[in-house]
């Protein structure tokens, strides 16, 4: 891809990097990333995927913008409440980088529309807020073979695998099925410190941006953990199960179904 003069000098800094340089920057304008969730997670994200030219992103999520999503959701503003968040977030994409290509879906991710959607993306971001949602995510990308990065966050904590289906442990390597009703607490009873979003969804997006360059080392087979009260990271390994439902040696999941209702309105951490 011919980059332009304008796009050389927005690019710049990640021209320069040698991991990068222009052939690089054109993986990343050619790429199509996938947003489920225009949250907290989502936010952060998708800022700094258009920021970086990706090329075409697609944001799905069903909700309208509320009084208290502002303080951790930073792609939407006092002056967007009751607006769509889909059409919200786009605005300010938009607004960063004109070069990238915004597609919104003002629904909720599905059994019945999942496929359908994912099969245009090379790389999707899992910021939905429950278990029933992170369930069906990981489902589809592993019927739709998308590499897909989960993350959750609950108090000052929070965490991430990337998930390379057919290659690397899934999210149902690690967990079978959604906690019952009442094990995990909702967000209105255990708060969530805005900035753990914002830490946790910028990986997410560094994570995209890695498969999109073929650079680095992906966070699969591990989980990597944050605990913002100690400033610490840590990574926790973890294998292929062969009894894994979804993709173990013999799969008792053979098609996407739509988990029971969520539980609560946030995700809590997926490992202590």
């Amino acid at each position: 891809m011919n980059l332009t003069e304008s796009q050389i000098e927005r690019y710049s800094r990640h021209i320069i990097l040698p991991e990068v340089g222009g052939k690089g920057q054109g993986k990343l304008l050619a790429g199509k990333v996938l947003l489920v969730g225009a949250g907290g997670l989502g936010s952060p994200a998708g800022l700094y995927l258009a920021a970086a030219g990706v090329g075409t992103i697609g944001l799905m999520d069903g909700d309208v913008v509320d009084l208290s999503n502002l303080q951790r959701q930073i792609a939407h503003a006092t002056a967007d409440l009751g607006t769509a968040k889909v059409d919200s977030a786009a605005a300010k994409l938009r607004a960063i980088n004109p070069d990238v290509t915004v597609r919104t879906y003002l629904e909720r991710l599905t059994a019945a529309n999942a496929l359908d959607v994912l099969r245009d993306y090379d790389f999707v971001i899992d910021g939905t807020d429950n278990f029933a949602s992170k369930f069906l995510v990981a489902d589809a990308c592993h019927f739709a073979g998308k590499p897909y990065s989960h993350a959750g966050i609950l108090r000052f904590d929070g965490q991430l695998i990337t998930v390379h289906p057919g290659v690397s442990a899934c999210y149902r390597c690690i967990f079978n099925a959604p906690p019952p009703p009442g094990a995990v607490p909702s967000c209105s009873q255990a708060g969530v410190l805005g900035v753990v979003a914002g830490v946790i969804g910028t990986l997410q997006a560094t994570e995209a941006i890695k498969f999109l360059l073929d650079q680095g080392e992906l966070l699969t087979d591990k989980i990597l953990v944050y605990d913002a009260l100690r400033a610490a990271f840590r990574q926790v390994p973890l294998k292929r199960n062969p009894k894994c439902p979804l993709c173990g040696e013999s799969p008792t999941i053979t098609e996407l179904k739509d988990e029971a209702a969520p539980v609560c309105d946030l995700q809590a951490p997926t490992r202590g």
